[in-house]
């Protein structure tokens, strides 16, 4: 079992993430992640606090890093177009010497883009464009040469990607999101990685894993993949605690199965997640700039699986 930590880059400061940054890179850690966010989630009235943009914040760990994995959970297909993505994606591949994950989504957060002058297409309009921004991008990262594509929102004329993935057979793609008539059969046609997203509201109960795992399994049976060829990883958020009401509070919040309890309840429950297939985890709720907390987390948890 690999472990992570998506760090928070909302109502905090650069000293705080640099620390964390540094804190993981002397522990155990296996990789790092970020969301992509241009205001904090929430409420109207906390718009003005600070959000660091994501990708940014992920080049610059990977000067501060050497042998982490960076991603993001996940980066906004509405925010950037695909094929610059791309080339951003190889950049950063190349510089990290192959330790980046290009993770991406439909985008959901209509504020951000009421607040910086962006179209907000409807949920269909966002789930094509997703599905054709992941096709294109694997062709890129796949062919051997200039890209053409024609799709009906993005198009690309001799598009040459170069330089091209530092990983072979290229950077893996996570596709975002369980919704299962479409993100789930997005990432069956052109992903590498699953994730269930514990902070979407739904719980990390295994029941709801086994049933978004099936659900994939038949989108690949119907589109030709094995199943096998896909990853799949938790985004978990966190709390140690012996505290029941803080793990009422966390449950009622985040549904059935919250991350939420004594030590060796959240062992315990990685371990049965372990052997029913998920190969990392993803923590959140870890306080940013916390060194203690990334410690206690690494010295309770992480160690038991190391």
């Amino acid at each position: 079992m690999k472990f992570g930590v998506q760090v928070n880059c909302y109502r905090t400061t650069w000293d705080a993430i640099r620390t964390s940054i540094e804190t993981m890179e002397s522990g155990k850690w296996d990789s790092l992640w970020f969301a992509d966010h241009f205001l904090p989630p929430g409420r109207r009235e906390d718009e003005y606090h600070t959000a660091f943009e994501g990708y940014t914040l992920i080049a610059v760990a990977a000067g501060m890093t050497q042998r982490m994995r960076l991603g993001h959970l996940v980066l906004g297909n509405t925010y950037r177009n695909p094929a610059l993505l791309a080339k951003m994606a190889t950049a950063l591949d190349q510089a990290s010497e192959g330790r980046f994950t290009l993770a991406l989504g439909a985008s959901w957060f209509k504020r951000e883009h009421e607040a910086y002058g962006w179209d907000f297409p409807t949920m269909r309009e966002r789930q094509d464009r997703f599905q054709e921004a992941c096709e294109l991008i694997r062709k890129m990262f796949t062919s051997d040469g200039p890209v053409d594509y024609y799709g009906k929102y993005y198009t690309l004329d001799q598009a040459s990607l170069s330089p091209g993935c530092y990983q072979k057979p290229h950077i893996p793609i996570m596709v975002g999101g369980t919704g299962e008539r479409r993100t789930l059969r997005t990432l069956a046609m052109f992903g590498d990685i699953m994730n269930l997203d514990g902070w979407a509201g739904q719980g990390m109960s295994m029941e709801i894993y086994k049933h978004k795992v099936g659900v994939l399994e038949r989108h690949c049976a119907d589109v030709g993949r094995d199943p096998r060829e896909i990853q799949k990883t938790l985004l978990m958020p966190l709390v140690i605690t012996d505290d029941k009401s803080v793990i009422d509070g966390f449950q009622r919040r985040l549904g059935r199965g919250s991350m939420a309890g004594p030590k060796n309840f959240v062992i315990d429950r990685i371990g049965e997640f372990e052997k029913e297939g998920v190969s990392e985890i993803m923590f959140g709720a870890i306080q940013t700039g916390d060194v203690e907390a990334f410690q206690r987390v690494e010295e309770e948890i992480v160690s038991a699986f190391k």
